[in-house]
């Protein structure tokens, strides 16, 4: 639990940066989920033609050099851009911080299979010839490497590492860099989820021969959580890294502080490789709460996980019935109906996404229900226009993934 009267212990965020299919700032992203604008577009894969999925617009070359981005990967150009955006957000002055108390905790699905992907199609052009492999193959592929190409460019000396946790990860490389905090192991943590994972056709493919991959004639109109019609993911990259800090340390240099970390829970199903169990995460709900010192009634915001596959819908929906089901205050929305599946950027992007309602009192909705699945139907769940409402003074995450792992993040509008 979250000791309030000890400002060391108190981890707050103090800065954003975001690159999603919707938006590359928090303001224009915040804009367009209140607008209701998706960011789902057709494009081509390699083996599959056309499929449906969430791209990111942002300016690759803002902060790398053409021959960085070159040696690099889309999921470290990603990571540079946001943690950049995070910094500059956050006020400080790079250069006049002691950057080996800086700590990088990029949470990721996967990493390494569109590199892998291309190099060997590229030497399938030269009959398998592997004097044609590309000697960054290795620095490409390791897990750490988005963290690392930020620590690279960023001349970052202290900790990073990757999270992998499927579609968890955005939840938990938050959680890790406010327990790295908590530990006084770093002094600043830029954490939060990348994904690049549009980028390999392995993913397309997976989730098409699963039956979870979506498809409709406005790419638009794909992404449709809770809606009757549903048909499966659509898949998108992103990234959001925050700033986070002690608030001993915020308040010394007169931070703005978007909200403070106050509960977390963390868990696992231990039940199918990629069936989720409504008990596990009741379980990880309850922990978060628990972890926080709040009731139910506290929370104001819900944001699913719900990815638009037929029956982790209907999973999660009995989850939240569990504990929210007799929260009359507390209103339910979804992100993923805007930007598609995120993956491993997905929770942090998410909760970005609602922070702001802190300030404006609005709760995006979730778009594209024409015709609400009865096993989905949950009291309060925003759908299709902002809902107004007197105060939120308390948003919930949730992100969950494949192989059971669950986390529900909570996040405080703050108060000194």
């Amino acid at each position: 639990m979250v000791d309030q009267k000890n400002p060391d212990w108190r981890i707050v965020i103090t800065g954003v940066g975001l690159t999603s299919p919707n938006g590359n700032n928090l303001a224009e992203y915040r804009e367009n989920l209140l607008q209701g604008k998706s960011g789902i577009e057709k494009i081509d894969i390699r083996y599959m033609g056309e499929v449906l999925a969430g791209v990111c617009n942002f300016d690759e070359f803002k902060y790398q050099k053409k021959k960085e981005r070159r040696r690099g990967t889309r999921a470290g150009s990603v990571g540079i851009y946001c943690a950049h955006e995070a910094i500059t957000d956050c006020g400080i002055e790079l250069d006049s911080f002691d950057k080996s108390r800086i700590g990088i905790y990029c949470g990721v699905t996967e990493h390494g299979n569109v590199e892998t992907e291309n190099e060997v199609f590229n030497i399938s052009q030269y009959g398998y010839d592997v004097k044609y492999w590309s000697h960054h193959h290795n620095p490409r592929t390791v897990a750490n490497n988005p963290a690392g190409e930020i620590s690279l460019n960023l001349k970052i000396t202290g900790p990073h590492y990757s999270i992998g946790a499927a579609c968890a990860a955005g939840n938990l490389g938050v959680i890790q860099g406010c327990q790295m905090l908590r530990l006084k192991e770093v002094d600043m943590a830029l954490a939060g989820g990348i994904s690049e994972s549009i980028h390999t056709f392995g993913i397309f493919a997976s989730f098409k021969s699963q039956g979870a991959l979506a498809w409709h004639e406005d790419p638009e109109k794909a992404s449709r959580p809770f809606d009757s019609s549903r048909n499966g993911i659509v898949c998108s990259e992103g990234g959001c890294l925050y700033t986070l800090e002690r608030l001993s340390d915020a308040q010394k240099r007169g931070a703005k502080i978007y909200g403070e970390i106050v509960g977390y829970g963390v868990n696992s199903d231990a039940f199918d490789f990629v069936l989720p169990q409504p008990k596990g995460q009741t379980d990880c709900l309850n922990m978060a709460l628990n972890n926080a010192g709040l009731k139910a009634d506290d929370i104001d915001i819900v944001n699913t996980h719900a990815t638009s596959t037929p029956q982790g819908d209907i999973q999660e929906c009995i989850a939240i019935r569990n504990v929210f089901g007799n929260s009359k205050n507390t209103w339910i929305n979804n992100t993923k109906s805007y930007i598609g599946h995120a993956m491993g950027a997905a929770g942090a992007l998410e909760l970005a996404g609602n922070l702001p309602a802190f300030d404006d009192k609005i709760v995006h909705p979730t778009i594209n229900i024409d015709q609400l699945d009865p096993e989905c139907a949950l009291d309060n769940l925003v759908i299709n226009q902002p809902k107004p409402v007197d105060q939120v003074n308390y948003i919930l995450n949730n992100s969950f993934g494949m192989l059971g792992i669950n986390s529900a993040l909570i996040v405080k509008r703050f108060e000194i």
